[in-house]
C-alpha cells in the first residue's frame, strides 16, 4: 500500500514515521522550516520505545500523491478547503482519504470535495508534538479509532488497521466513528477555546473556580448540541472529560499553542461549528458563543 501523509506535523509525522520504519512506502508532505530540516537531516521521532529517524520523501509538491492508495489527512482544520483544492488534480481513482483532524466538520468538507465513498475517519488519542523542526516527540499511551462512512469500506479499513498495528500504532475499528469523534470533541471544545482565550493550561482551568465553572458550562452546552443532532452521549463519556483533564494538567491545548506561535487557530472547527450547529438546532449556547466571538476577534487582530 502506497501512503502519503498530507500535513506531516505532529500526528501525521508520527504515524508516517512509524509506518515508514515498519517498511511501508510513505511520502511526507510538509512545508516551511519543518520540511527544510527533514530534507536536510531526516525526521527524528522520540517516543517511549526509544528514538529513531526516517529519511527521504519529504516534499511540498502535491503531485507526488498520484500513486497513493491512502492519504492520511492531518492538516490543520483552517487549511482543509485550500488543501482539498490543491490535491484534487492528483488523486487517483480508488484512493482513500483517512481524516485524522480535530473536530467533526472536516469529514463533511472532504465528502463535498471527493464524495463519501473515499472518505474514512479516525479519532486520535495521542500526546504528540513537533518539539522543534524535524523532531517529533510522543509520550504516554495512544490509540487510534478508525472507521468508515459506508459499510463497503470495511475491508480496506481492516487492511489499514492491520498495517498500523504491525507498525506499532495501536488501532481499533469503530462502527460509529462520527460518534467517536464527537466524544473526543467534548474534551477538545471544553478546553481548547477557553485555554486559547485565557492562556491557561488545562490544570489552571481546573484549579480556578470561575474557569472550572465556565468549562463545565461549555460541556453542558455541547452535550445538548450533540443530542439535538442525535448523537448519544453517555454519562460515563461526560464524566471522562474531566477525568482525562486531570491526567493532562500540564498540557497546553493545540489552540493555545497555535496562538502562542502566531498561527491561525482552529476557531471554526473547535468552536464556531458547534455554535452554528446549536443555533440551527435551536439549542442555546451562550457561553460557547461568547468565547467564539472573542476568539474570532483575537484570530483577526493577532
Amino acid at each position: 500500500m502506497k501512503i502519503a501523509v498530507i500535513g506531516a506535523g505532529a500526528v501525521g509525522g508520527y504515524i508516517g514515521a512509524l509506518l515508514k520504519q515498519a517498511g511501508s512506502e510513505v511520502t511526507f508532505i510538509a512545508r516551511g522550516k519543518h520540511l527544510k530540516k527533514m530534507n536536510e537531516e531526516g525526521l527524528l521521532v522520540k517516543h517511549h520505545y526509544g528514538t529513531f529517524k526516517v529519511y527521504e520523501h519529504f516534499t511540498d509538491n502535491f503531485s507526488c500523491i498520484k500513486e497513493a492508495d491512502l492519504l492520511i489527512f492531518t492538516v490543520k482544520s483552517t487549511e482543509t478547503e485550500e488543501v482539498c483544492e490543491q490535491i484534487k488534480p492528483y488523486i487517483k481513482k480508488n484512493c482513500y482519504i483517512l481524516c485524522l483532524q480535530n473536530g467533526v466538520v472536516n469529514e463533511e468538507i472532504l465528502c463535498e470535495n471527493f464524495g463519501d465513498d473515499s472518505i474514512l475517519s479516525g479519532s486520535a488519542y495521542v500526546t504528540v508534538k513537533v518539539q522543534e523542526s524535524g523532531i517529533i516527540s510522543q509520550s504516554g499511551k495512544h490509540i487510534f479509532f478508525i472507521g468508515g462512512l459506508k459499510e463497503t469500506q470495511k475491508e480496506f479499513i481492516d487492511r489499514v488497521i492491520d498495517l498500523f498495528q504491525k507498525a506499532g500504532i495501536r488501532s481499533k475499528y469503530s462502527n460509529n466513528i462520527i460518534e467517536k469523534k464527537w466524544e473526543k470533541s467534548l474534551w477538545n471544545v471544553t478546553f481548547n477555546p477557553l485555554s486559547a482565550v485565557t492562556n491557561a493550561t488545562v490544570g489552571q482551568i481546573l484549579d480556578n473556580e470561575r474557569l472550572s465553572c465556565t468549562s463545565k458550562s461549555i460541556l453542558r452546552e455541547l452535550v445538548q448540541v450533540a443530542k439535538s443532532v442525535n448523537i448519544e452521549i453517555t454519562q460515563e463519556t461526560i464524566d471522562n472529560v474531566f477525568r482525562d483533564a486531570e491526567i493532562a494538567r500540564t498540557h497546553k491545548t493545540s489552540m493555545l499553542q497555535d496562538r502562542e506561535r502566531g498561527k491561525k487557530m482552529e476557531v471554526e472547527a473547535l468552536c464556531g461549528y458547534f455554535v452554528k450547529l446549536g443555533n440551527r438546532s435551536g439549542v442555546d449556547v451562550p457561553v460557547l458563543s461568547t468565547i467564539y466571538a472573542v476568539l474570532s476577534f483575537i484570530d483577526e487582530v493577532e
